[in-house]
């Protein structure tokens, strides 16, 4: 842990297409956090990234002498250090019930999108149609606020924004059979605190 203690500055170690890296850096976009960011190859580890996470995976965030790896704990803190604007509602019902949803999101839609991203989808064309389906089903939840169930965005866009930005790369954007999520993706990507925490790897995915 001694590596820890040398950076004055808060850095995140960060994946150029990964999107749990990309929810990090919409974080630390949306709130004004200044950090270096070392983009890492998954090819070459650094060996600094390895002595600080064990998994030697991205995200990792280091501030000062805390080390912290997954994507929502990292997003939570940074939510409780720097509190404004507020991603995680304040009551505690609220609150479970916004973890809840993150929850949701990575099982059912993280989930057939990272056997797309992987290439371990047997037949990525059903897997494809499948997260299609489940978006388009779920078209009138996006339809009910202007943000993902709230009226105030949340940690559910920043879970949301990362996998919606990668659909047309997939193959597995509904288009105009899911107008209020094509509208509400719409809004999340002329956010300019989204543009900034776009990779040019990422900037790439949709041309």
């Amino acid at each position: 842990m001694a590596s820890v203690n040398k950076r004055s500055v808060m850095t995140l170690f960060s994946g150029a297409t990964c999107p749990f890296s990309h929810r990090v850096r919409f974080v630390l976009a949306e709130k004004g956090i200044q950090a270096e960011i070392h983009t890492v190859d998954d090819d070459a580890i650094p060996e600094d990234l390895m002595e600080l996470n064990p998994y030697g995976g991205v995200p990792t965030l280091v501030d000062r002498d805390l080390c912290l790896y997954e994507s929502k704990i990292i997003i939570e803190y940074l939510d409780e250090r720097f509190p404004h604007p507020p991603l995680m509602p304040v009551d505690p019902v609220t609150r479970a019930k916004a973890r809840l949803v993150q929850y949701r999101i990575e099982r059912d839609w993280y989930g057939l999108m990272q056997q797309l991203e992987s290439g371990a989808a047997e037949a990525p064309e059903r897997v494809a149609q499948s997260l299609r389906e489940e978006l388009t089903a779920a078209d009138e939840l996006f339809a009910q606020d202007e943000w993902f169930m709230s009226e105030e965005r949340t940690v559910m866009d920043v879970a949301l924004a990362p996998l919606l930005w990668r659909l047309p790369r997939l193959g597995a954007d509904p288009g105009d059979a899911a107008p209020a999520l094509q509208a509400y993706s719409e809004r999340l990507f002329d956010l300019e605190v989204f543009r900034n925490s776009l990779t040019e790897s990422e900037r790439t995915m949709r041309g």
